[in-house]
């Protein structure tokens, strides 16, 4: 078993298709087909499943795939430490960012990473938290903020900070005018445009209200942030979310009243994932690292509201962890 076994193996598996990983690789068909065959007569077991429709990995291939990657990952680390000849950190580091979290500090994270750090090339995933969840359980990200703490015990985790949630409305919306707060039954009148009942935040939404026999008022079901703040825009109705949906949206003369909800703690917290120490690259720590300043310098410049730190019993577990 080589290297290059291990490389063709994760293509094969993540494009589900011989010929289509043939062509990716540059490698004739038959010849790739034989190298499969040789890493299954190494491991002594089938390791796909070949059908009319392409190939998957069986349990035994989805156990090597996932050991592949963080292989392929620890050899290209040492790749890039053996070609450094002046200490300056350098290489791929690859982060999941939802939606709100990008418009929140996508920018100034990027922007601080190629400042510090020019040699690392840093590869942002805009998706949704369960798409993001995915990509991390299966080690195509070094890094990802999500919002739940049950991902696999064999990721890294630590509390990053904590969102509240509020209605956001046009400026000039006619809706509860001259209002800065609600009540929860309040909201449960108001038409609202959230994400669909596969998100995250639409299940922590409908919690609040069903824990108090209410329901909410969804005139629209929208997963895309920016089609979701164009139709708040349009007076086609409100929506509920952190601060990071609109910090773009205002920075482009875009104008929104955002009620606080008096009656209910509506909050979530950002956990940052990331692949095991061992595992993880210069780069991708480097970046974790500038993470965590650009979220504190947001809590802390109060510039927006709602962005609460992390809890310090969290915090002093993350400290505990690196010693």
């Amino acid at each position: 078993m080589d290297i290059r076994q291990l490389r063709y193996f994760v293509r094969i598996v993540e494009l589900g298709s011989l010929s289509k990983a043939s062509r990716s690789l540059h490698i004739a068909q038959p010849a790739l087909s034989q190298q499969v065959a040789k890493l299954e007569d190494e491991v002594g077991k089938p390791l796909l499943v070949r059908s009319s429709k392409g190939v998957t990995a069986n349990e035994t291939g989805q156990a090597l795939y996932h050991h592949a990657r963080l292989i392929l990952r620890q050899f290209e680390q040492a790749m890039t430490i053996a070609r450094s000849d002046n200490g300056e950190i350098t290489g791929v580091a690859s982060i999941g960012l939802p939606a709100t979290t990008v418009a929140a500090v996508g920018l100034p994270l990027v922007k601080r990473v190629r400042a510090k750090y020019p040699g690392i090339s840093i590869n942002v995933v805009e998706a949704m938290s369960g798409h993001i969840d995915h990509l991390i359980r299966q080690n195509r990200l070094d890094l990802a903020v999500l919002f739940t703490r049950d991902l696999p015990a064999d990721l890294s985790v630590e509390a990053l900070m904590v969102e509240e949630l509020f209605l956001i409305l046009p400026a000039d919306s006619a809706i509860l005018p001259g209002r800065t707060e609600l009540t929860m039954a309040e909201m449960s009148g108001v038409p609202l445009i959230l994400p669909t009942s596969d998100h995250g935040l639409r299940k922590r939404i409908e919690a609040e209200f069903e824990s108090r026999a209410l329901s909410p008022h969804v005139v629209a079901e929208i997963d895309s942030l920016s089609l979701l703040m164009n139709c708040v825009h349009d007076h086609i109705g409100a929506t509920i979310k952190p601060m990071g949906a609109i910090i773009q949206e205002c920075q482009r003369g875009r104008q929104y009243r955002c009620l606080r909800v008096s009656d209910a703690q509506l909050r979530r917290s950002n956990y940052l994932y990331s692949l095991p120490p061992e595992a993880l690259s210069f780069a991708a720590t480097a970046v974790a690292h500038e993470l965590r300043i650009v979220v504190d310098d947001l809590v802390a410049s109060n510039t927006w509201e709602g962005f609460l730190p992390r809890p310090e019993q969290t915090q002093r577990e993350r400290s505990d962890a690196l010693v």
